[in-house]
């Protein structure tokens, strides 16, 4: 729905600017930006990390939380009344009522020692002055309205006892209790799976219709866009390049910028698979099973079978894509294949059993296999410089190295990966998200590993950094002969580095085979409702997800 001509814009962002002051340094973050949002309408801003979409969204409600932010210049109308000249008690009035916001990560957004029940009451209690009975029906139905099935049962629930798709419909449920005319969205459905991500998007659109709102929708999946946004401003640099209806700027973007992101997805194809080459880890039967105990004794009254009976090989120079939605048990495979934690079943490492060694029996091997994590905020250590990171394996597992040849195996690392080894002293957070998970990389590969896992490590990132990595991988990988474990739920990109793929489901491996084969003839409903969310999210697959 677009917004009628002649109308008055509900939202108008005009000539803004913000700034971050540091001593006598002044960063430009956003640069005289000037959008409307119209009644009803959806509006996405897009572009990069440090594009300053998010900074843009928060100045909005003005939730910075810098105090050193200023806005030399600018006004953000709503309603018609400039939100940056309105006071503490004026602004109170506009958050969660006129405007609310759903942030990306619902984990981090809600509290964890209260309930859902309790942090939504909160919000009406707040706004609406509703308690008791009243507020327990209200809590119950917009539970209902978001989608969480047995709403009831789920009142008492704590966050951590929620999926992360329930986590984001009650962030939802929270952000729509009060009836907003603009609900700001933040990256909401960038850590969710390829199907749940659909059913929020179709659950966004569907409450959209009914209640009249507007969306500011902030992302860097241009494949969202496409199918939510009616017009799309993007943003490089803090400045607004290209604005305009979302079919015009994907069919003639104008803009350098804006054809950089249309072509950014992962692209290519892995090399083509080597049946004849060496098996370099291998499962038979694995499972992993999570006892759940009760009663006084805590006797153990069933099991949760995270991993159920699986085989998988992986050979050297190959990748084994892992798919599945959350909670299907692509993790704990691959942690249970490193030997990380508990499992039955057998494990052979380059045609050895390992699934009866210890701790202090594996570490002689652990080099051999490495992790790349998916967070490269949370997986470097802050205290340590990129050089100390890359190195601390080869201080473990290399002790006998001189202080000169670890400088120099680090330097070697750096280049590999593509970062000028100058920058070895530098800390994590002075580089970006595409830089730091880069790193994550060096640190792996500077042990010469044959096995590596790799667990959703292009999920945080930027379309255009996703497809760098991907050519990164896959380059290390030929010239090395890695053998990759590739666990995701982006498909785009399994597609772009998998020779084979391993649907998993329940713990159990409900479809497997050639990728190529796996994306144009899959033989389950359930595959196939994986790549029809992943490749068009214009409808949720019904009967898929666990609600």
């Amino acid at each position: 729905m677009t917004a009628e001509p002649g109308t008055a814009p509900l939202l108008a962002v005009e000539d803004l600017s913000v700034h971050f002051l540091q001593g006598e340094t002044r960063t430009v973050a956003v640069d005289r930006i000037s959008f409307t949002v119209g009644r009803g309408e959806t509006v996405a801003l897009v572009g990069e990390s440090g594009s300053g979409k998010s900074v843009t969204a928060l100045s909005i409600l003005k939730l910075l939380p810098y105090p050193s932010a200023e806005h030399p210049t600018g006004r953000i109308l709503l309603h018609g009344k400039d939100l940056l000249t309105a006071s503490d008690r004026e602004l109170r009035k506009v958050r969660g009522n006129d405007v609310t916001m759903i942030f990306q990560e619902p984990m981090s957004s809600l509290n964890p020692l209260h309930t859902i029940s309790q942090q939504i009451g909160e919000i009406l209690k707040i706004h609406r002055g509703m308690s008791g009975k009243a507020a327990e029906k209200r809590i119950l139905e917009l539970l209902v309205e978001v989608g969480i099935r047995d709403a009831e049962k789920r009142l008492n629930a704590y966050p951590h006892q929620l999926s992360g798709g329930q986590r984001q419909r009650v962030m939802i449920a929270m952000a729509l209790a009060n009836e907003p005319d603009l609900l700001i969205a933040d990256e909401p459905t960038t850590a969710l799976d390829v199907t749940v991500q659909a059913q929020i998007l179709k659950l966004l659109k569907e409450i959209q219709g009914r209640t009249g709102m507007a969306m500011l929708f902030i992302t860097h999946d241009l494949g969202i866009v496409r199918k939510i946004a009616d017009r799309v401003c993007v943003m490089t640099k803090g400045k607004i390049v290209e604005q305009g209806p979302t079919k015009e700027i994907f069919a003639h973007p104008q803009h350098s910028y804006t054809r950089h992101l249309l072509a950014a997805e992962p692209k290519g194809a892995p090399p083509p698979a080597d049946d004849s080459a060496p098996v370099v880890v291998q499962t038979h039967d694995l499972k992993v099973w999570f006892p759940i105990k009760r009663g006084i004794f805590r006797r153990t009254v069933d099991n949760i079978k995270a991993v159920d009976g699986i085989d998988v090989a992986v050979r050297r120079g190959q990748t084994l894509g892992v798919v599945g939605e959350s909670g299907s048990g692509k993790t704990t495979l691959g942690l249970a294949m490193m030997r990380l934690i508990s499992s039955k079943g057998a494990i052979d490492f380059r045609g050895e059993r390992i699934d009866s060694r210890g701790f202090q029996a594996m570490r002689p091997l652990r080099r051999h296999m490495q992790i790349v994590f998916q967070d490269p905020f949370g997986s470097l250590s802050p205290r340590m410089s990129v050089g100390e990171i890359v190195a601390e394996g080869l201080r473990v597992h290399e002790p006998q190295l001189s202080y000169r040849e670890r400088e120099r195996k680090v330097a070697q690392g750096l280049e590999e990966v593509g970062l000028d080894p100058a920058t070895r002293h530098r800390y994590p957070h002075e580089f970006s998200g595409g830089q730091r998970q880069r790193i994550a990389i060096a640190r792996a590969m500077v042990l010469e590993p044959q096995f590596v896992m790799l667990d959703e490590p292009t999920s945080a990132l930027d379309m255009s950094v996703q497809a760098q990595v991907v050519d990164l991988l896959r380059d290390l990988q030929k010239r090395h002969g890695l053998a990759y474990l590739f666990i995701s739920h982006d498909l785009k990109v399994v597609r772009a580095l998998a020779n084979e793929v391993v649907v998993m489901r329940g713990g159990k491996v409900v479809e497997r085979g050639a990728s190529e084969k796996i994306f144009t003839a899959p033989e389950t409903d359930y595959t196939r409702a994986l790549i029809a969310a992943a490749f068009s999210i214009e409808t949720a697959p019904e009967g898929i997800v666990s609600q």
